[in-house]
């Protein structure tokens, strides 16, 4: 009897040992998966979009002689007495609000493609190019302005290509066979725009979005930066009040503009630049360090998202970045102006000031090494 209590003793030990041995090795393998994801996104979040031929050297070149800047060795250039060198660790990503609805429902200039047109893809509504920086453990966002007239790729409806032509930027996302060519066509504008720098990344993601990703994070709470009165989408809001965004509100707050109001899109652009930094603060609130909830996130934005980002990416960038500082602070416009053009608003940006803002976020002080 005491020979088999002692057997069944050792077997349950065993038995225990093997499970937690088990466990173990479970948690082993997850870490283990989760390493390699890391470390694979990482590498692939420090090479530019596919297609799009850059590096530190052509941008250095590109600004050489414009704003007081000189260019030298190794992609290096000096401003104002100060020799910067390329920040080449930080990840550039452009993030598109993709519209494609008509001017008729949303008082915006936008379009409707020819059926049978192969350019299809609707405006970038809304542009911002995300900067984190590991050096100093930010987030910077910058605001480009829809309506900035750059040089924009274009095709006619039969997917014929008929050059570079001088258009607001949002529309160059229009053009293109599908989403995913659409989207690289517009960061290959936007890289242009900013004299060739590096872009790592994109996320074209579609307006209709907003509600859902608003109330998943509970509603986000602003305060009105100029007066929404539309009745027919039941938005009565002024400036000054206080208010927590909630499901389509969310929406139309950072879509609708008055057309009547010359430079309206400068005051919604503000709004959109308000509203992205409250999210984020309500978001960074809700996940509270979880990798899991921030996951969830990204799984509901999917469906609604054209991107080039997988899983070993977001899991690099939600590892590293879930402490970075991010406030309104770190908010960024390109400098320009608006003024009327035969139909639309144009705005035309202020090269020196572009150029100097480039510098000051893309590169760093050689005596900050």
């Amino acid at each position: 009897m005491l020979e088999d209590k002692v057997i069944t003793e050792k077997k349950k030990r065993s038995a225990g040992g093997v499970m937690v041995l088990t466990l173990l090795m479970i948690a082993f393998i997850i870490f283990g998966i989760f390493i390699v994801l890391k470390t694979i996104g990482g590498r692939s979040l420090h090479k530019p979009v596919e297609g799009l031929e850059t590096s530190h050297v052509i941008v250095s070149e590109s600004l050489a002689g414009n704003a007081g800047i000189s260019g030298l060795a190794d992609g290096h250039v000096t401003m104002d007495g100060v020799e910067y060198i390329p920040n080449a660790d930080l990840i550039c990503i452009l993030v598109m609000g993709i519209d494609k609805e008509t001017a008729l429902e949303i008082g915006g200039q936008s379009w409707t493609a020819e059926e049978g047109s192969n350019n299809t893809g609707g405006q970038a509504d809304a542009l911002f190019l995300l900067l984190l920086n590991p050096h100093d453990e930010t987030v910077r966002v910058v605001g480009i302005n829809r309506n900035s007239m750059a040089e924009v790729d274009v095709w006619d409806k039969e997917g014929n290509y008929k050059g570079l032509f001088t258009q607001q930027i949002a529309l160059q996302h229009g053009y293109g066979s599908d989403q995913a060519e659409c989207a690289q066509h517009q960061v290959r504008a936007v890289s242009r725009m900013f004299y060739n720098i590096p872009i790592h990344a994109y996320a074209a993601v579609s307006m209709d979005s907003i509600p859902e990703l608003n109330d998943a994070v509970g509603g986000v709470t602003v305060e009105v930066l100029d007066d929404i009165i539309y009745p027919e989408y039941e938005m009565d809001l002024h400036q000054g009040d206080t208010v927590t965004l909630m499901g389509e509100k969310a929406y139309w707050y950072v879509r609708l503009r008055n057309e009547n109001v010359f430079n309206s899109n400068a005051l919604r652009l503000e709004r959109q630049k308000q509203y992205l930094t409250c999210f984020a603060a309500r978001a960074r609130e809700c996940v509270n360090g979880d990798v899991n909830a921030a996951v969830e996130l990204f799984q509901l934005l999917q469906k609604y998202m054209v991107t080039d980002l997988n899983l070993s990416s977001y899991t690099y960038l939600i590892s590293e970045t879930m402490e970075y500082e991010f406030d309104a602070d770190y908010l960024y416009t390109v400098p320009g102006e608006t003024v009327m053009g035969n139909d639309f608003e144009e705005y035309y940006v202020d090269d020196e000031a572009l150029q100097r803002l480039i510098v000051d976020l893309f590169y760093e002080p050689v005596t900050s090494y």
